[in-house]
């Protein structure tokens, strides 16, 4: 069992301790398109700190999306001494570690409080557990709720770091293809197969030919490499819409996340 303070993942995800299960995926929507690396270029500056962010949003879904292992989160985070009485910001989209909150207290026990940054004090409380042995960031949550210890090898830190990883990928995924069907952008059919909604908006947006995109006319853009590029991802059938946007270029797939945020949030303010 780890020896670090659990980090406030209600605070993580903008959420009250109360909130069910609904409120806690919508949540984790908002934040995962906030975070998401791929919002920004592959050399971004902030991109190393986005990928953190990205990774604590997971743990918190990970662990509240969960009705037993929420229960075991609130019974350490009782023994912990963490405040329990976080109030989220009055508006789901301001900034993480600003002081819009409203109705909460401004000190909390365990150090949490409504104008602090949860996810500096999530690295913050790790009591100097920042990175595995591996060299990978440190979540209290994989670790806990898989039985991790510290002290394992380089190569079961590295198995527990995929696992974890592909956990993530498959949270992601479930709630982007969720999104994109809720815009008409995936089928509903089961198979979240792309529809002609999703080609065009990323004919749109990619630079490539739309008609070369859409209606796959061969040689239509004979020498365009970004069509020719959207053209292979769009014969390959079959593959869901996460499964096209994980082979998109960087480029594109930050336009889409972008976009994707602007349809879905378009109501709230800062995405």
């Amino acid at each position: 069992m780890p020896t670090a303070r659990p980090p406030n993942y209600y605070a993580i995800l903008g959420v009250s301790p109360t909130a069910s299960t609904n409120q806690i995926r919508d949540a984790y929507k908002r934040s995962a398109l906030k975070t998401h690396p791929d919002r920004v270029a592959a050399d971004a500056p902030d991109r190393a700190e986005r990928t953190r962010k990205f990774q604590l949003v997971n743990d918190a879904y990970y662990t509240l999306s969960d009705s037993l292992r929420r229960r075991e989160y609130d019974e350490q985070r009782k023994i912990f001494g963490v405040g329990t009485d976080y109030v989220p910001p009055s508006s789901a989209s301001s900034s993480w570690g600003g002081s819009t909150a409203s109705g909460g207290s401004s000190g909390m026990p365990g150090g949490f409080d409504n104008t602090s940054d949860p996810f500096a004090e999530a690295d913050a409380g790790a009591d100097g557990a920042g990175t595995s042995p591996a060299g990978q960031a440190f979540s209290w949550a994989w670790n806990f709720f898989t039985k991790q210890n510290q002290s394992n090898n380089n190569n079961n830190n590295g198995r527990a770091q995929q696992d974890r990883e592909q956990t993530q990928n498959e949270q992601f995924a479930d709630v982007f293809e969720e999104m994109l069907r809720e815009e008409g952008m995936a089928e509903a059919d089961g198979t979240n197969r792309p529809t002609n909604k999703f080609w065009s908006l990323l004919g749109g947006i990619s630079g490539g030919a739309l008609g070369f995109i859409v209606a796959n006319v061969p040689g239509l853009l004979a020498g365009a490499v970004a069509g020719n590029r959207l053209g292979a991802i769009r014969d390959a059938k079959g593959k869901s819409v996460y499964a096209v946007f994980q082979e998109l270029p960087q480029a594109d797939k930050t336009r889409l996340l972008t976009q994707l945020a602007a349809k879905v949030f378009s109501h709230t303010v800062g995405i």
